[in-house]
């Protein structure tokens, strides 16, 4: 656990605001290549795609979720069984808007 303060100053939020801005391209970037091999995966059936110093494998996978409301409803839980089995956790965040 860190006991010293750190100053934050106008000038670190601003650096937080552009290292994010930042991310959000570059993700969008290489979400954009990854839709590309995706599509190229299903055109010609490959899976592997090399490049000088990285090699990307497209892995497809089926993901199951329950929606657990609709089940406990279905099944006549009441919210007080829910609440009972049900864990509150605390978490932070930051959000960072332009001026």
């Amino acid at each position: 656990m860190k006991n010293e303060t750190t100053l934050i100053t106008a000038d670190r939020i601003d650096t937080l605001g552009n290292l994010l801005a930042d991310i959000k391209v570059l993700t969008a970037k290489a979400d954009a290549i990854k839709d590309d091999l995706k599509d190229s995966a299903n055109l010609s059936g490959d899976r592997t795609f090399e490049g000088d110093a990285f090699k990307a494998l497209y892995i497809e996978s089926n993901v199951s979720t329950v929606d657990w409301k609709s089940l406990a409803k279905d099944l006549g839980i009441s919210a007080d069984v829910i609440a009972k089995y049900t864990k509150t956790s605390a978490r932070f965040s930051v959000k960072v808007e332009a001026k």
